[in-house]
């Protein structure tokens, strides 16, 4: 994999002047924290919720920089987002007053001050089950977990050892993944290997843990594990098995809640095991279908399909500049594309979960 910055063009770039330029792009926390406490940088692993551009040079459908992706970004551009703007890691960033976008590692604009703020690892169509990305051709856990490593001798030839291992224990990791193993592998590409999914969802936490473990051996200390959403109110989902009425899929959901439920004791196991690190289970599933089930609250109007298109199965390469029927306000959509929620959508769950979980992590 080519990697974007050599150690020694980084080690060229003067100590006190990356650490001004890093506080001079830092904006100021939205969310209320603890006394005395800061958080350095975040650095996100996960799928294409949280994936800001690093598929864009892979030969893979799972990318997305293109319109109308990006349509109401910054100047419109098709960053690489899976959304009409701002995506989690975005928003979680600029809450935590540590900057107001989230890179991706692998974008060629990125420069030497972005690493000492975090950077995203995310690649769209990834997930915990190895299946899920080969069969994408997307970048897996295992690859993400190298750019990492590749990440921190960088920050190692900016601000020396010391200082890097001090930015990767006090920043926050936000690991969001798992919905692209439960709806693209285990009901498609494994289905008839009968497998019966609560033994599948082990596997999965098993892989999680494991994943979250090897983290912890690189000095990583506080983490978030985000759940996975309701993913048969998915508006992809409801089209192919929601029926004539595209109803929300119980199977899907039920999946995604018995995951979760998984998940959430893995992430106590690991805190009993590892008492020195934070790790926090976040649920973005009851948030979620609170939204879907009351959208008025919100301000939103449709919610059973995304805004791309018909809004019914249009997602990645299927939602293009040609796609006809696009909705022109996307406020008024929990969803973006059948698969993806809207900016405005992200921007509501984000401000919610970080105030319920950010105590969590000191």
């Amino acid at each position: 994999m080519k990697m974007l910055l050599s150690s020694s063009s980084s080690s060229t770039v003067p100590l006190v002047v990356s650490l001004f330029i890093a506080i001079l792009w830092s904006t100021e926390a939205l969310v209320k924290l603890p006394e005395n406490e800061s958080v350095p940088a975040l650095i996100v692993f996960g799928d294409s919720i949280v994936d800001p551009g690093n598929n864009n040079n892979l030969v893979t459908v799972a990318k997305c920089n293109y319109p109308p992706y990006g349509r109401d970004f910054t100047g419109g551009i098709p960053t690489g987002r899976f959304s009409n703007g701002k995506i989690p890691s975005d928003f979680i960033a600029e809450e935590l007053g540590i900057k107001k976008l989230l890179p991706a590692y692998l974008d060629p604009n990125l420069q030497p001050t972005d690493l000492l703020t975090g950077v995203s690892f995310a690649s769209g169509a990834s997930g915990y089950d190895p299946l899920t990305p080969k069969s994408a051709s997307a970048f897996s856990q295992s690859d993400q977990l190298e750019m990492f490593k590749d990440y921190m001798e960088k920050l190692k030839g900016l601000v020396g050892e010391e200082r890097t291992n001090t930015i990767i224990s006090k920043s926050i990791i936000f690991v969001v993944q798992g919905s692209n193993d439960i709806t693209n592998t285990y009901y498609v590409l494994r289905k008839g290997q009968n497998h019966d999914f609560a033994s599948y969802a082990d596997f999965l936490v098993n892989s999680a843990s494991s994943f979250l473990k090897e983290l912890y051996g690189l000095g990583v200390r506080r983490v978030a594990v985000v759940s996975v959403p309701p993913l048969g109110c998915l508006p992809s989902q409801r089209s192919l098995a929601g029926g004539v009425h595209r109803e929300c899929v119980d199977k899907y959901n039920e999946a995604a809640e018995l995951f979760n439920t998984k998940i959430s004791s893995g992430v106590d196991s690991l805190n009993t095991n590892f008492p020195l690190a934070r790790f926090v289970y976040v649920d973005i599933y009851n948030p979620m279908l609170n939204i879907i089930q009351n959208p008025k609250k919100s301000g939103f109007e449709v919610v059973n399909k995304g805004c791309c298109g018909t809004g019914l199965i249009e997602v990645s390469v299927l939602c293009n500049r040609y796609t006809p029927c696009t909705c022109d306000d996307a406020k008024k959509y929990v969803f973006w594309d059948s698969y993806h929620p809207s900016e405005r959508a992200y921007k509501i769950l984000i401000h919610e979960i970080l105030e319920r979980y950010v105590d969590g992590f000191f």
